[in-house]
């Protein structure tokens, strides 16, 4: 977990001035007990444990307690301006906390949002949450895994595999796993100069592990995916290798080309093709990089040669839309990897907090009544 910021110095420097200013005019004029409501103005999925625990741990850092009221279960779907939480207590206490609260759930509901319905969009398909190296910062980095969980434990419970975990230690607790999981990037393959040799040196370093090779490097995705097949025989049959695809985005997988795409997924998914499709859309059926028609082509090629228990792995900008496009080419995913759960626009993110009652008694601003309501029904 990241440390939280508790003493009071650390806390003004890092809030908003204004909410200094406040606190020391309440703590002059008379404190006031006060209900804050914290809503966001688009769907979420309920991500608020991170900032309810730093609240509780400051409330106790400064003897007061916060009376925190979820209206809505971790994990549940919240409809735009439906308050998420409800914090009660000294104005005092609370006034210079709101910065550093909406920090840590506006942006963590809506990447929950993001991974419900990519884990949703493919059902049967595996996740793992590959954010790290995206985010900015060690808080970052805890918030996106916190609200991934979130969002995959969502999709679990509606059927769906989900995020079986990460790509580091650090936060694999979420995914309730003992660590990161990961074999190889492709700078092991550039050291090695070879992607057989790669995945030689890693078996022969990890002896007990699963291998998952890379095998866009030199642009032989094909044949460099059957020759590992073919050099580590019972790990293949065993389901024990995978082979990983994250070809660049400027070129096909190998033996693919614009038609050869479109008669693969005639093969496989006819109906995908005949739907309208925007540009994009249709990138990710049979363009370059990591394709639906790439994916199924890999599928051909390892049936063929005899490697059916081989697993595919697929990364490579797999977000909401790239997710739901897969699922109606049927594309044969075992693994997607992923940290496109990071909200795009941010400003979706922004998390607002109005206080909804002093003392007791109903007062918001007007144009934010439908908090109150929300607060005394």
């Amino acid at each position: 977990m990241t440390p939280a910021p508790l003493s009071d110095g650390e806390i003004a420097a890092r809030t908003d001035a204004y909410f200094n200013r406040t606190r020391e005019v309440v703590s002059r004029f008379g404190d006031a007990t006060v209900t804050y409501a914290i809503f966001l103005r688009r769907p979420v999925v309920c991500a608020p444990a991170i900032m309810v625990e730093w609240l509780q741990t400051v409330g106790k850092a400064r003897g007061q307690h916060f009376q925190i009221e979820l209206p809505h279960k971790e994990g549940a779907w919240v409809g735009a301006g439906e308050p998420l939480v409800y914090v009660t207590g000294s104005f005092v206490a609370l006034s210079d906390l709101e910065t550093l609260a909406l920090q840590k759930i506006g942006a963590a509901c809506v990447a929950a949002h993001n991974a419900f319905q990519m884990a949703a969009a493919l059902p049967q398909s595996a996740f793992l949450a590959m954010e790290a190296r995206h985010c900015a910062g060690a808080e970052m980095q805890e918030i996106m895994a916190y609200a991934c969980a979130v969002g995959s434990r969502a999709a679990q419970a509606e059927g769906a595999k989900g995020f079986i975990g990460n790509a580091n230690d650090w936060t694999a607790h979420y995914f309730g796993a003992p660590k990161g999981y990961g074999t190889m990037p492709h700078a092991l393959i550039g050291y090695a100069n070879s992607t057989l040799r790669a995945a030689e040196m890693f078996v022969d370093t990890f002896p007990d592990e699963p291998l998952t090779v890379l095998v866009d490097y030199f642009g032989r995705e094909v044949t460099d995916a059957l020759e590992v097949c073919r050099r580590f025989p019972g790990m293949a049959a065993a389901g024990k290798l995978s082979v990983r695809l994250d070809t660049h985005g400027g070129r096909y997988l190998q033996g693919l080309d614009p038609q050869q795409s479109y008669a693969v997924l005639e093969r496989h998914a006819p109906g995908a093709l005949r739907r309208y499709r925007s540009q994009r859309e249709l990138g990710y059926l049979i363009g370059t990089g990591v394709s639906a028609a790439a994916i199924w082509k890999m599928r051909e090629a390892l049936n063929e040669a005899g490697f059916p228990a081989v697993k595919i792995v697929a990364s490579s900008g797999f977000g909401v839309e790239k997710c739901s496009v897969m699922a109606d080419a049927k594309a044969p995913i075992d693994v997607v990897g992923t940290g496109s759960f990071i909200p795009e626009g941010w400003s979706e993110t922004y998390a607002t907090a109005d206080i909804v009652a002093y003392d007791g008694v109903p007062r918001v601003k007007i144009g934010r009544e439908f908090l109150l309501r929300q607060q005394q029904g």
